[in-house]
């Protein structure tokens, strides 16, 4: 969902936090710090007070572009498996 999010341009963790309300901050952040350790996306800090902080795709992450929009693609074609599926459960 993270990287979804950042085909769009640059995010600030707050903004992460907005477009992911069920994700906790320690999970955020943990997850952030995984892809910038693998060189999926890049983290900017600002030296200014308050700190301002921004994430951005790197050049390996802009890689990843294509196979997300495809996953996601996917998932909207079957979304009504899912749901009927989900239906049967009740």
């Amino acid at each position: 969902m993270l990287l979804y999010h950042l085909i769009e341009g640059t995010k600030r963790f707050n903004e992460f936090r907005k477009l992911c309300p069920n994700i906790t901050h320690r999970m955020l952040t943990l997850q952030l710090r995984e892809l910038e350790r693998d060189g999926i996306i890049h983290q900017k800090v600002y030296q200014q007070v308050p700190p301002k902080v921004e994430y951005s795709l790197t050049d390996l992450g802009m890689t990843l572009v294509p196979i997300i929009r495809m996953m996601k693609e996917w998932g909207d074609r079957h979304k009504g498996h899912r749901e009927a599926a989900d239906e049967k459960a009740e």
